[in-house]
């Protein structure tokens, strides 16, 4: 079996890379289950698959000055846009697919953290339509 370090992962959102500011990366796709047991069930519950949905959580290291993570993010609050991550920030291919579609930035956390500890935020935004994955 494979295995694999993540040392280079590619983060972009609304078409800007934000790999150099993020440092954990995490997309989740599930399925609402359905419950449609009936009697015929004998006592077993039969479940159908529902409407999909997913989120991208990213951790990013926080940059306030021009041009940076700070002023890239807070124009996108409320937007829906596009993202695209992969495992590696190398070509898209059979052993390094992107994962792509849109997120809504609802949310922006421009200051979080302790004294001591490293400007970081931590964000979570819901996919909206279909997630793809590509090998090509």
């Amino acid at each position: 079996m494979a295995k694999m370090v993540l040392l280079a992962a590619y983060v972009s959102l609304n078409g800007t890379d934000l790999s150099e500011y993020t440092r954990k990366a995490e997309l989740t796709v599930e399925v609402e289950d359905k419950d449609v047991t009936t009697y015929a069930s004998l006592g077993w519950k039969e479940v159908l698959g529902g409407l999909k949905s997913g989120e991208l959580s990213l951790e990013f290291l926080q940059d306030v000055a021009a041009t940076e993570i700070d002023s890239i993010m807070w124009p996108l609050l409320g937007t829906v846009v596009p993202f695209a991550v992969r495992l590696d920030s190398s070509a898209v291919g059979a052993s390094n697919p992107q994962w792509s579609g849109n997120v809504l930035i609802n949310g922006w956390n421009p200051i979080e953290g302790g004294v001591g500890d490293e400007a970081a935020v931590s964000v979570g935004y819901p996919t909206s339509g279909a997630v793809a994955r590509a090998t090509s």
